[in-house]
């Protein structure tokens, strides 16, 4: 099922999405859906069905829910870390350290306070002058890290200021819109096996591509439910969080975003996240 949300009838709607038709969940956003499907212990594609109306309107996608937290996860590609690597001058560094440990890199990104969705200005920190998107699998979590579907994600990054030094690392990941996310969540009855997914990303600078890239979930090098497990290691976070699953496609410096841009993050089950860029 692909749910997300609208505007319908002056608020902000959960809906089922079918193409460009939604039929919306009145008097529910999103995390409240996920909220009520964990107390009656009901399947939330199962719930979201009875309570969502017979008519469908059509409707632009909002960000598919107000997540409660955002945790991201580093080095997970190898493509990653080797390339983080390379610009500290470390042909074998601690980001591939983290790679190959068994521990994975994971931060905190923030709230809904950060995260945009479909459509929404994404930010590039005004003292930065390497801001780069990170396309990545996001992951929507119910109740003790059950993984309840799927989402794609922007983990916008000022990779200048982390590379400066890596304790500089929160002022790298966090701040004004440096999350996207969208266009629905896709839940996990549907995609059977998200590995197997596909990601594309291109920055389009007015009538020019300047920068495409690709890369196949399965490139990943830890399984979804390790990087969950960790996060909740002694961090029970909250029902209606968000993991992204870190990049594998690496935009390098030479396309660092510039306002106007338009980046647009792209896997084929799950449809398609484009986002303007913009200095904040």
């Amino acid at each position: 099922m692909h749910l997300g949300q609208i505007k319908w009838n002056g608020a902000t709607t959960a809906a089922i999405f079918n193409g460009a038709a939604a039929r919306p969940i009145p008097d529910y956003t999103l995390l409240d859906l996920i909220g009520r499907a964990e107390k009656e212990n009901e399947s939330l594609p199962e719930l979201a069905a009875r309570l969502a109306t017979r008519q469908s309107v059509l409707a632009e996608p909002l960000i598919p829910l107000q997540p409660r937290e955002v945790w991201g996860c580093g080095c997970t590609y190898e493509t990653s870390a080797s390339f983080r690597d390379a610009e500290h001058g470390s042909r074998e560094g601690f980001y591939a350290h983290v790679y190959k440990s068994a521990r994975p890199e994971i931060f905190f990104k923030g709230t809904s306070r950060v995260c945009v969705g479909p459509g929404q200005p994404i930010g590039i920190r005004a003292d930065s002058k390497f801001t780069a998107p990170e396309p990545e699998l996001a992951l929507v979590l119910g109740a003790r890290g059950k993984i309840l579907g799927y989402t794609l994600a922007n983990d916008v990054s000022a990779w200048d200021i982390e590379r400066e030094n890596p304790l500089y690392l929160p002022q790298s990941k966090t701040y004004s819109a440096c999350c996207a996310l969208g266009p629905v969540v896709v839940t996990v009855d549907e995609i059977v096996d998200a590995r197997a997914l596909n990601m594309t990303c291109a920055i389009r600078r007015g009538d020019a591509e300047i920068f495409a890239g690709a890369t196949p979930i399965s490139r990943l090098g830890r399984s979804f439910e390790t990087l969950v497990e960790y996060l909740l290691r002694s961090n029970p976070v909250p029902a209606g969080s968000v993991v992204l699953t870190g990049t594998g496609i690496i935009v390098k410096e030479d396309a660092a975003l510039a306002a106007g841009d338009i980046v647009t993050i792209r896997i084929a089950e799950i449809g398609e996240l484009s986002n303007p860029a913009a200095i904040v």
